[in-house]
């Protein structure tokens, strides 16, 4: 089991991110200050604690299905990545796709967190590659159906 160093900030400390349900594959994230996203806008939002991931991990930053659903929230670059090597605050950038201004209060869960270890692979350059079923089609290729 690999170890996750979590610094909560300080006067953080319920931003600490934790499992709503023993068997949820995400932490919940927190904000830890209140801001108004303003629609067609995008916004970035502290989540009061930085974070050191092994070598060879990655976190990933997703948007909560009901926020989506309940209120057009999503993340501008989801999922959002978060390096190995980075230790500043985390942060979720998030866009208001709705008519309407979206008030988030500090302590509002506005994102949740996937911890994952990286494949190791090999790029290998190559003159051509093999053939393959669908060859180039892509982009609605197949049709709708």
């Amino acid at each position: 089991m690999a170890e996750i160093k979590i610094e909560v900030l300080p006067g953080c400390e319920e931003m600490f991110p934790v499992k709503a349900h023993e068997d949820d594959a995400a932490y919940d994230l927190r904000s830890r200050e209140d801001k108004v996203l303003i629609p067609g806008k995008s916004t970035l939002v502290a989540a009061g604690f930085k974070m050191e991931l092994p070598l060879g991990y990655e976190a990933q930053i997703r948007p909560r299905s009901g926020l989506a659903l309940k209120h057009s929230l999503m993340l501008t670059n989801s999922p959002g990545t978060i390096d190995a090597g980075y230790r500043g605050e985390v942060g979720v950038i998030m866009y208001n796709a709705g008519e309407e201004d979206f008030a988030i209060s500090r302590g509002d869960r506005i994102a949740q967190m996937v911890i994952a270890k990286l494949p190791e692979v090999e790029l290998i350059k190559v003159k051509e590659l093999s053939g393959s079923d669908r060859g180039a089609g892509g982009f609605g290729s197949t049709g709708r159906k």
